[in-house]
């Protein structure tokens, strides 16, 4: 057995012996609650914990949980590793014909199980005892490392009835964590819209003017520092809560290329966020939509780009009528999320004017991209055209001095290239290639220039 096989068999047992233990709760809480008699968990205490290794046991240990909050995290669990241990809460309540309501939870529209929620943790762990119920509370304040480790919640979809009818969620980060020991990278859907990017560039690649290199270390600078920044106090009370930069210029000059460069050299996960997708019509959705990414992203020391920013971070209007309002509404919601954010968040726009002045105000990096000038330039065509076979005649300090376009046309102009040479049966690139490929991309724009 390999060291990650045995690592993964103890999680596992130690998390069945959770699952048993919670199991031996159930039965007891249920008995004494119909019997009427009290049933204190001090009288079935949790398993030993393991000396072997396992990131269920490292969860439990780093928190220090107490057997009430070792209760609540495997209830969270079970609808996901053994969901027939809830099947009696199916029982009825024969004098009113229903299920009891004591109970709590709710019923899966997706699957057969039943999924708990806060109603549910307040009838194990408290029963008919009121102040046991109240302290339970405590549990689920924002506070508590439950939320604010983005290990579980009580998710409230909709309108809640009361507090305690949220559902029971385990994170989906914190799942694939303890049962897999594998770091959770969301996927893009509806309920993340956002997707993933990267790059095998490394900073040694990046071509952009002096006044920009120096913005991008400084925020270089920071990222090295984030750790110290957190763990001082005297740091984290003076210094603002994350970092926040904005990125603008004309497409193709290095805006996206340089946040996957910062996320690839620091080992960070970017995110870039599909505003296509978060602005919504309907009102209160977009709060939504964010409130969801800020809220897998917290604490993950991801890096969230907001590409075409003008779009969501736009000026606040004057208000004339209700959907003015709601626009307002959620430019300050999305202020406030920012503004708490304590990783880095890097917006990109073409249209720097349209940005709201509130955002402007709490950037610490305002970085312009401009066009390439022709030294730049001549470096960006080096970098492209190493890789290929190139005819004697292409002559990359011509190229540079008489075309002004971005690093991004330039990619463009080599691929055009590289397909146009392999057209006319080349082995080689040829200058009169990489022309073609320029006056292409030029043409774009509306443009002309001479072959």
């Amino acid at each position: 057995m390999n060291q990650m096989t045995a690592h993964n068999e103890h999680n596992i047992t130690f998390i069945e012996q959770e699952l048993d233990w919670f199991s031996q709760v159930l039965d007891a809480r249920m008995q004494r609650y119909f019997e009427d008699r009290e049933f204190d968990l001090s009288e079935m205490p949790p398993p030993e914990i393991p000396m072997e290794t396992g990131t269920y046991k490292d969860l439990v240990l780093a928190h220090g949980m107490t057997p009430e909050e070792r209760i609540i995290l495997i209830m969270s669990l079970v609808p996901h590793l053994n969901p027939q241990l809830f099947d009696r809460f199916y029982i009825q309540n024969k004098s009113i014909s229903r299920n009891f309501s004591e109970f709590g939870g709710q019923d899966s529209t997706q699957h057969r199980g039943f999924i708990p929620t806060g109603e549910t943790a307040c009838f194990v762990l408290a029963g008919k005892d009121l102040r046991k119920r109240v302290r339970l509370l405590n549990i689920f304040k924002d506070d508590h490392f439950f939320r604010k480790d983005n290990i579980l919640s009580l998710s409230h979809n909709g309108v809640a009835e009361t507090f305690w009818s949220g559902k029971l969620s385990i994170s989906d980060e914190c799942l694939s964590i303890i049962t897999t020991g594998e770091a959770f990278e969301p996927t893009y859907s509806s309920s993340f819209p956002a997707t993933r990017i990267s790059t095998h560039q490394t900073m040694d690649d990046l071509v952009l003017s002096p006044q920009v290199l120096d913005e991008v270390q400084h925020i270089r600078t920071w990222m090295s520092f984030q750790q110290e920044i957190r763990a001082s106090e005297t740091l984290s009370r003076r210094l603002r809560k994350g970092y926040r930069a904005l990125f603008f210029g004309p497409p193709g000059t290095g805006k996206t290329l340089t946040v996957s460069i910062l996320g690839n050299a620091h080992g960070r996960s970017v995110y870039r966020i599909d505003l296509s997708q978060v602005v919504s019509k309907y009102i209160g959705e977009t709060e939504k939509n964010l409130s969801r990414i800020f809220d897998l992203a917290e604490n993950k020391d991801w890096i969230l780009f907001f590409d075409e920013a003008e779009s969501l971070f736009s000026k606040r209007t004057d208000v004339t009528d209700s959907k003015d309002r709601f626009a307002n509404q959620e430019t300050s919601y999305l202020l406030q999320r920012v503004e708490s954010f304590d990783g880095l968040i890097i917006l990109a726009t073409n249209l720097k004017p349209n940005i709201d002045r509130a955002f402007i105000r709490r950037f610490q990096s305002i970085v312009n991209f401009t066009l390439p000038q022709a030294r730049e330039r001549e470096l960006l065509w080096g970098n492209v055209l190493s890789s290929f076979e190139l005819g004697p005649d292409v002559d990359i300090p011509l190229l540079a001095r008489n075309y002004e376009i971005a690093g991004g046309a330039i990619n463009n102009a080599v691929q055009f290239a590289w397909i146009h040479s392999r057209r006319k049966q080349k082995d080689r690139i040829w200058q009169e290639d990489v022309v073609h490929g320029i006056v292409r991309e030029l043409g774009k724009e509306g443009k002309t220039s001479k072959l």
